[in-house]
């Protein structure tokens, strides 16, 4: 599991009896007193779910909220209140559940772990769809952009389209000519030794350490792999 969670609430007796039954369960838990805490304490502790009470001193969480809507961390907040305004007020700031004090704890629990699929399942999506990470490389589709430990590496349209296929879709081994039809189009007339230029002057970009994330698949083509070789002999 391993998830980890903050908790923020200006009441020590609600802050003991979530973290003791949630660190029970397995989970990583900080907590925070105030809202500003709790900002500080998402940047150093990086939580997937916070547990807000929206009545805080110092910044309120409402507040809280809306300066985390554009991070991939589920909010499920706290209120005292059965107001059905205070509830939809915290989810259109950006909250994904809410509680009403008091709670059952094995609710609490069941809201958790509901979440938490919903952040992976966010997660898992946004990365397979806009970035590719491996090692210190980053591929981003929607910039598309390509960069080594944050320095940017050109990259032309075909060379792009053709180690984003390779690398999104991992040991999938394709054929020359199958990557002359995904990457440059069926009505391409040129032949398959485009596709080999092309692999050739993306290693080269690449350099010795990322160079082999682009595999010759004899007899075949050529696939991605996400393992870093040490081997540098690559044709």
């Amino acid at each position: 599991m391993n998830e980890k969670i903050l908790i923020v609430d200006d009441e020590k007796s609600i802050l003991n009896v979530l973290t003791y039954a949630l660190k029970k369960e397995g989970y990583i838990v900080e907590r925070a007193y105030d809202g500003q805490e709790a900002l500080n304490k998402v940047e150093s502790f990086n939580p997937q779910i916070i547990i807000l009470d929206l009545m805080l001193p110092v910044i309120n969480g409402y507040d809280v909220c809306k300066k985390l809507e554009h991070k991939n961390i589920g909010i499920i907040m706290l209120t005292a209140k059965n107001d059905i305004v205070d509830k939809i007020l915290g989810l259109e700031l950006g909250a994904d559940d809410y509680l009403t004090k008091p709670f059952d704890i094995r609710e609490v629990l069941a809201r958790i772990k509901s979440l938490s699929r919903r952040v992976k399942k966010n997660s898992n999506e946004k990365q397979d769809k806009n970035i590719i990470k491996i090692g210190d490389l980053y591929v981003n589709k929607t910039q598309r952009t390509v960069s080594i430990k944050e320095v940017k590496i050109d990259f032309t349209a075909m060379e792009f389209d053709l180690i984003y296929l390779l690398l999104s879709n991992l040991e999938v081994a394709y054929s020359r000519e199958q990557l002359l039809d995904k990457v440059w189009g069926i009505n391409y007339i040129g032949g398959t030794r485009t596709v080999d230029t092309h692999v050739q002057r993306i290693r080269k970009k690449l350099g010795e350490d990322y160079q082999n994330l682009i595999q010759t698949v004899h007899g075949v083509g050529y696939k991605g792999v996400e393992q870093i070789s040490e081997d540098r002999n690559q044709v």
